[in-house]
Order: C-alpha cells, then sequence, then structure tokens
C-alpha cells in the first residue's frame, strides 16, 4: 500500500516545466463569439475556442460586466463531469454583474469532445501508466492555457483573480503565480494511491478498478500520480488559499489534510464539510468576497 509520505519525485519541477514549455510555444489563436441568449443588461456572454498542447482545441465560457472595469475575475475550474456551465449550477447570475467569469471545457469536456469524448467515470485512469501521455498532463496545460487567455483581457484586475474548483484550481494557480486566491475541494489527487484503498466512493474507486483490472500496473500507475499530487504544487503556491474539507471522521478531513496543509508556505485556511451547499457555499462566497475586498457577498436567490 501506498503511503500519505510518498516523495516528491526528483523531477517533478522539470516535468512541469517541460509542459508548460510546450503549450508556450503554441498560439491560443483564440475565437470568441457572442451568446445573446446568455447575455443580459448587467453583462455579455461570450463562447471562447483555444488551442492547447497537442495541439488541442479546447473550450470555455466567458462573461464581462457592461461598464467600465476592470473587474476582479472568478476563473471555474470544472467539477469532476463532463459538462461546464457559463457559471457553476446553483451560483448567483448577479456575479456576473461584478466579476468576470471564464469557465474552461478542458479536452473531453462538451463542447471540446472533438476528436476526444472523456468518459465518466474513465478519464481518471486514462492512460495512467504512461506519464507523458496521461490525460491528466493536458488538462492542466488546458487549464494554464485558459487562464493566460483570462489574463490578457484587458477587462480584467490582475490584483483579483480567483480560481474555485477541485485540484485544478490549486495546481493552476501553483503553476501559474498570477491567480492571487484559490478556493479548492480536493477530490483526485492528494495521496491519491492510499486514499483509494479507504474508500469505494467515485472518483477514486476508478484508481481501485484500474488496479483489480491490471494489477501489474500498480508500480506504474503510483509513478504517475506522484507527479500529480498536491502537496508539491502546495509548497510553490503564493494565492491566499481557501481548502474545502471533508467533516471530522471522513475521507479528507483534517486529520488526513493536514500535510497539505502544512505544505503550504502560507496563507492557507481549512473549511471543514457542514454537509450543507447552503452552508458551505455562504462560506466560500463571503470568504472570496472578504479577501478581495468586495463588502456583501452575491448570494443566490434561494440562499437569501
Amino acid at each position: 500500500m501506498s503511503s500519505l509520505n510518498i516523495d516528491k519525485p526528483h523531477d517533478f519541477d522539470s516535468f512541469w516545466k517541460a509542459a508548460l514549455d510546450e503549450l508556450a510555444r503554441i498560439p491560443p489563436a483564440p475565437e470568441i463569439e457572442e451568446m445573446p441568449l446568455r447575455s443580459t443588461d448587467f453583462a455579455t456572454a461570450y463562447t471562447v475556442r483555444l488551442t492547447s498542447i497537442g495541439p488541442y482545441r479546447i473550450f470555455a465560457y466567458l462573461s464581462i460586466p457592461r461598464g467600465e472595469g476592470p473587474f476582479p475575475a472568478r476563473y471555474y475550474l470544472p467539477r469532476y463531469g463532463s459538462v461546464v456551465e457559463l457559471i457553476p449550477q446553483g451560483a448567483a447570475n448577479a456575479l456576473r454583474r461584478q466579476y468576470v467569469t471564464f469557465t474552461i471545457g478542458f479536452r473531453g469536456l462538451r463542447g471540446a469532445d472533438q476528436p476526444f469524448a472523456a468518459s465518466f467515470p474513465g478519464l481518471l485512469t486514462q492512460d495512467i501508466t504512461d506519464l507523458e501521455s496521461y490525460i491528466y498532463r493536458g488538462i492542466i496545460a488546458d487549464c494554464c492555457c485558459g487562464l493566460e487567455y483570462l489574463l490578457k483581457r484587458p477587462e480584467v484586475d490582475s490584483n483579483q483573480v480567483v480560481a474555485l474548483g477541485n485540484d485544478l484550481a490549486l495546481v493552476t494557480a501553483a503553476l501559474r503565480p498570477q491567480v492571487t486566491h484559490v478556493v479548492c475541494a480536493p477530490a483526485l489527487f492528494y495521496a491519491t494511491g492510499d486514499l483509494a484503498t479507504r474508500t469505494s466512493a467515485y472518483p477514486l474507486e476508478e484508481i481501485n478498478d484500474y488496479l483489480r483490472y491490471y494489477p501489474s500496473e500498480r508500480e506504474a500507475v503510483l509513478r504517475t500520480l506522484s507527479y500529480f499530487d498536491l502537496r508539491w504544487f502546495a509548497a510553490q503556491l503564493k494565492a491566499t488559499t481557501l481548502i474545502m474539507g471533508n467533516a471530522d471522521g471522513e475521507l479528507l478531513d483534517h486529520e488526513t489534510l493536514k500535510p497539505l496543509l502544512e505544505a503550504f508556505p502560507e496563507h492557507v485556511e481549512l473549511h471543514k464539510a457542514e454537509h450543507s451547499t447552503y452552508k458551505d457555499g455562504l462560506f466560500a462566497e463571503e470568504w472570496v468576497t472578504q479577501q478581495l475586498g468586495l463588502g456583501k457577498a452575491i448570494l443566490p436567490e434561494h440562499w437569501q
């Protein structure tokens, strides 16, 4: 069984530098198109297409407030699923009054599913035994590609850029230090080899499924996962960070996350899940608003 104390790969930094260097050599060739049906009197919505490594054409939603900017930005990294929305389902549409919002659809997701359509379950183990070909190397490059485009928008206040999502939010912010704040709910890449053995819940059960079918590939799987572990990214993170953990006694509780929290050089806070979309969502919204100094949090109507 692998351990929470696995070592950082000796070539971790050079591996990710090579991925970013590859991305830098590819012109993003942005195409932007307005979405009248999703635009409002206070914000204009667009679809954006960009080229990432591969080369692979990826997809994003962009919303820009009407009026004079620059505006703080929210960069939404997708949940583990096949569809992304303009803003996450359940979020207040009025957020688009105050923020530039940008939601990336990385390779395999709806809107970026040609020539590759992701399977759920299945994406987490796609080509997992080959470090260079593992799907998440490309996905993380896609997330960095999207951030670079967002930061070039003149409407964005580069001093207020928040990445929100699962592990991809933290990883992107670590590789691209222009992100100022992170809200991350770990789900995929924290001590994955060890934690997968402690649960039968997806997405980590995908690792268990894969190793039941291919037990001889355990060493290769764990080697690949070691290059994606959140601890190694957290150690170089400059952004102020909120970790959305589990409640005490659950898989990703404070005790389990302690090595991750200790890896941060500074500016990290843990929120223990309250098993309430309202309570947990309210905490995150108020945290972002307070961190950015924007006054009262903008909440969905059904929370008010």
